[in-house]
């Protein structure tokens, strides 16, 4: 009976690629599936393209490829990634360039476009979609002239037309976290598009897959002290029935732990409702899912069911929000805590008379409190050392700058002890967030497959 075996490469910008070797080298899979994208890496993509327009693609791009592409040419592992990013078409043509320069021909590279919707926007408003925040409801009209990106999270359908076209590569731009893994299923084994349980199960496959050692162990927070092989961890495989039903496992020489327990944690992650787990190929039910320890490291999923996709697509934007800066400071026992709050009083003083009137102004109380937040409980012995960290956001550069000089005054001036002064001298720009829903058919007539052979 049939099987596709597809593996996690990557769970955010910046994630180790050792596993996915492991994997390619190992793990016996026909896919090889990156989650580059958030909503974070999308704005710092913007800067990078603001700076160089051939940027705007994750920097790891060539380095997974040098890695990866002799096991694509060996084996016929298919790679499928979005750290396209902001320019899809520049990390195509980087792709095809690595591939030149390791002296590799006849593979085939895919571009998935469309999803970039910023040059649209005054085009959506003339045919009269309000672009609301979907939380808020505030108006667009608030944020649209400082809009830095806009894009529309798309399916899998592009990237099974870019697998039908031959590809061996596929890169897009802002598809889904779980669109790269369910798209080799839809193209293996002919699913329909209201095939909605198999669909979802795909999706939800690709859900376990898509936050790289999450399922394996990696970040759990169960027995996580008996997990051996932290410095090696393995990323999880999903071997995938026709019927949806699939078992995730890793490649065994690898680090990590694959059990209901570790699975569950991952399953649980960023689904606000396990009853309507909402994307653009299918609506996801987890309400009827099954997890059963199959064998060492092996956990068999069933039951999970599906609902018809919605008329609308997410769309998320981001836009210029002001300036941050910070400052941390240390202070030593005796009265550590004590010292780092009274600076606090003192800065926060300081800023009324000078009418330094700031948007926000933070502090966080690092060893106590900087995670916690208002569930930290007063420590019943005293600290040996606490960092104050203070951070302000401003509507300009020039007012967030000047926040960071009110403190070094205060190593002579102030409680005793202060030191590892820390000072953002350059403020951060910062981005808000925005997200609308537009009908699907707006975003979805407008993208573009291209295919390029080395």
């Amino acid at each position: 009976m049939k099987k596709v075996r597809i593996g996690a490469a990557q769970g955010f910008y910046g994630d180790s690629i050792e596993a996915a070797v492991a994997t390619a080298a190992k793990g016996n899979v026909q896919y090889l599936c990156f989650d580059a994208l958030a909503e974070l890496t999308m704005a710092i993509l913007v800067k990078d393209k603001r700076k160089n327009e051939q940027a705007g693609f994750t920097k790891d791009l060539p380095m997974q490829m040098k890695a990866l592409l002799p096991f694509v040419k060996e084996k016929g592992i298919k790679l499928l990634t979005n750290g396209g990013g902001i320019n899809p078409l520049g990390a195509q043509q980087e792709i095809l360039k690595v591939a030149r320069e390791m002296g590799m021909s006849g593979l085939k590279v895919a571009v998935v476009t469309g999803d970039n919707v910023l040059d649209r926007i005054p085009e959506f408003l003339e045919k009269g979609y309000s672009l609301n925040h979907l939380e808020t409801g505030e108006g667009i009209e608030a944020v649209k002239d400082r809009l830095e990106f806009a894009n529309a999270y798309i399916g899998a359908k592009p990237i099974v037309e870019a697998l039908r076209a031959g590809a061996d590569i596929v890169v897009t731009g802002r598809t889904t976290d779980t669109a790269q893994f369910l798209a080799p299923l839809i193209y293996e084994y002919g699913w329909k598009e209201d095939e909605w349980d198999r669909l979802a199960s795909g999706i939800f496959m690709g859900h376990l897959l898509e936050c790289s050692a999450q399922s394996t162990g990696g970040n759990f927070s169960g027995n996580w002290q008996d997990i051996e092989g932290f410095d090696r961890m393995g990323y999880p495989i999903a071997e995938v029935s026709e019927n949806g039903d699939f078992t995730i496992s890793k490649v065994e020489e690898q680090g990590g732990l694959v059990t209901v327990d570790t699975v569950k944690e991952q399953m649980l992650y960023e689904i606000h409702d396990p009853s309507s787990y909402i994307t653009p190929d299918v609506i996801v039910d987890l309400t009827s899912v099954h997890l059963e320890n199959s064998g060492l490291n092996q956990v068999k999923v069933t039951g999970v069911r599906g609902k018809p996709q919605t008329d609308t697509l997410k769309v998320v934007m981001g836009y210029e929000n002001g300036f941050a800066a910070q400052v941390v400071v240390g202070f030593a026992w005796p009265d550590a805590l004590q010292k780092a709050k009274k600076v606090d009083e003192i800065i926060r003083t300081q800023l009324e008379r000078y009418r330094w009137n700031y948007e926000e102004v933070r502090t966080d109380y690092l060893g106590y409190n900087s995670l916690s937040g208002p569930l930290a409980f007063e420590p019943e012995q005293e600290l040996n050392e606490v960092y104050l960290r203070m951070a302000v956001k401003a509507k300009t550069k020039q007012e967030a700058a000047r926040f960071s000089r009110l403190f070094p005054p205060l190593a002579l001036n102030g409680p005793p002890s202060m030191s590892g002064f820390t000072g953002n001298s350059s403020p951060r720009a910062l981005l808000g967030m925005w997200s609308t829903l537009i009908p699907r058919d707006e975003v979805e007539n407008h993208v573009k497959v291209e295919v390029q052979e080395v």
